[in-house]
């Protein structure tokens, strides 16, 4: 059979243009997804009635079509008047929603987004810090005076004599944070994430996932926030972001619900098919190969594809006379994987109240030495919902490892005994306290800008000349994309594909310009494409 668009992926990007192309009336188009469930990075993941959110996801974006078309699968049950002033509740006409729980349907009361508070810090020698870090009392009271000064005084003097040209992370973040602070907060971690020294990563890593955010701008928005508490309801940089939506059961949930709409508009999905290979015929793609789970080979002619694959497969894959350099480019592009430990507890041993069980996060960056867990999830804190029994406590431990490396290889028994191991020594929880556990692997969770990142435009301009191939989504690109981030560049691959444009530079502007994130504009409804979007961390691993 012949099919409008073959889409390589069912995670956010592919499920995204999917729908979009279905919508459009294209009816003939087929996802094909390796894995046996939907959402790539963003699934859920169910044990026993507790649900594991793989490297956590706030559902905001500074895109009004994103909001919106998140709130067309799954409306916000719980919006108060704080939220809708904060811009997560929009109407489908593009003005704020008058906002009633009652209106939702009695039997559809699960399929909802919940208006979540953000907290996230940082654990160092035994205190907790504000993330991202935040100028201030408590801030001076922990590290005392003298080695705040000493960061003050090296921020001054990064800013008067700043790093050129910017060429490493570790350029990066002396530039926006001084010296002082890096080593102290940045370096460590950053290279635990990574499994890389600060100085072998490209600083356009920081320009994606940090971007504008600084001390300066972080003591203005503590300094704003103090002095009118309500008046900054819509911050302009989204690491500062202090409420954000999120799925009933998880980010799998709106993926799920994703993939029915588009199976009920025609649609084709086929889990557990694994691309082998794109057929190149005069320039253009004219199928593609794939194996189902029991090894049956299949072959699918399309006149468009859309891939999310990671860049090094789907080069691979190309058959045909691809040029040696973008084989040798992309076989050297690297990854970097993930594994969450996910531990189940009676109680934490640190509370914020004396009878509490939980501490108050979403996340808890560890910065503790000695110990390999990178980041601490606390699911509750996400949702209630992700949790079987509410009085118990759920934790994902996140580790950062490449893929057939010591850690990646533990087994899972292994893991957890580390896992549980670990949590105790940092004082989070008591290994008499845990009840249950499980073990996720996630390779190729993050894109490396490493290896041979620095030749990856070659790779992109061959890939760009196939007029009907287009490369969307974090893997797909290449590029730390968040959701929203991939959302865009599947729409931007829509509108091409609708509109007869091989150019793809609209796709590639996605997550590129600074003020492109930073800037909030006013969007018109049916406007092609969205004049800002983003959401970022101050370090690695936000969704």
């Amino acid at each position: 059979m012949s099919y409008d668009a073959v889409i390589i992926g069912a995670g956010p990007a592919g499920l995204t243009a999917a729908f979009e192309l279905a919508r459009e009336g294209k009816t003939r188009v087929l996802v094909l997804e390796a894995d046996q469930q939907v959402g790539g990075l963003s699934r859920t993941v169910n044990h026993k009635g507790n649900r594991i959110d793989i490297g956590g996801h706030r559902f905001f974006s500074k895109s009004d079509w994103v909001m919106r078309w998140w709130q067309e699968r799954l409306p916000v049950a719980d919006a108060d008047e704080r939220a809708v002033r904060a811009g997560l509740v929009l109407s489908y006409q593009g003005k704020q929603r008058d906002f009633k729980p009652e209106a939702l349907a009695a039997n559809d009361a699960d399929s909802v987004m919940l208006v979540r508070g953000r907290l996230s810090r940082i654990l160092f020698a035994g205190q907790f810090f504000d993330y991202p870090l935040k100028p201030g009392l408590d801030f001076v009271r922990k590290l005392g005076l003298v080695r705040c000064m000493e960061f003050g005084l090296s921020y001054a003097w990064a800013h008067a004599f700043p790093r050129r040209p910017e060429r490493t992370l570790e350029d990066f973040f002396i530039n926006r944070f001084g010296k002082a602070l890096y080593l102290q907060f940045f370096k460590e971690y950053t290279e635990k994430v990574w499994g890389r020294a600060c100085t072998e990563i490209s600083a356009e890593w920081g320009a994606q996932r940090v971007k504008s955010l600084s001390i300066g701008k972080a003591l203005w928005h503590a300094l704003k926030k103090a002095w009118a508490p309500g008046a900054d309801a819509k911050p302009q940089m989204t690491s500062l972001i202090e409420q954000f939506l999120y799925p009933k059961f998880g980010p799998g949930q709106m993926w799920e619900k994703v993939a029915e709409e588009f199976a009920a508009m025609g649609g084709e999905l086929r889990m557990g098919c694994k691309v082998t290979g794109l057929k190149l015929d005069g320039g253009r793609v004219t199928a593609v190969r794939y194996v189902d789970l029991a090894g049956t080979a299949h072959e699918a002619r399309a006149e468009q594809v859309i891939s999310t694959m990671p860049v090094r497969e789907l080069v691979a894959a190309l058959e045909g006379n691809v040029p040696q350099d973008v084989r040798c480019i992309a076989q050297g592009l690297e990854y970097r994987d993930f594994i969450t430990v996910g531990l189940l507890y009676k109680r934490l041993r640190r509370t914020s109240t004396a009878g509490a069980r939980l501490v108050p996060d979403n996340w808890i960056y560890i910065q503790e030495p000695g110990v390999k867990v990178g980041r601490l999830q606390i699911f509750n804190n996400w949702s209630p919902h992700m949790v079987a029994d509410p009085e118990t406590v759920w934790l994902g431990l996140e580790f950062f490892c490449h893929e057939g490396d010591e850690l990646w290889c533990m087994g899972d028994e292994q893991l957890r005994a580390l896992g549980l191991r670990e949590m105790a020594q940092i004082g989070i929880a008591d290994e008499a306290d845990a009840l249950d556990g499980v073990v996720v692997r996630m390779p190729k969770a993050y894109p490396g800008y490493y290896g041979s990142y620095e030749r990856f435009e070659e790779v992109r301009t061959y890939l760009d000349a196939i007029p009907n191939l287009f490369l969307v989504g974090r893997n797909g690109m290449h590029r730390y994309n968040n959701q929203d981030h991939s959302m865009l560049s599947a729409r931007a691959a829509v509108d091409c594909i609708l509109t007869g444009n091989a150019d793809k530079s609209a796709i590639w502007a996605i997550n590129v310009d600074d003020e492109y994130h930073e800037e909030k504009q006013d969007s018109h409804e049916g406007a092609s494409t969205e004049s800002s979007a983003g959401t970022q961390p101050a370090m690695a691993g936000a969704r």
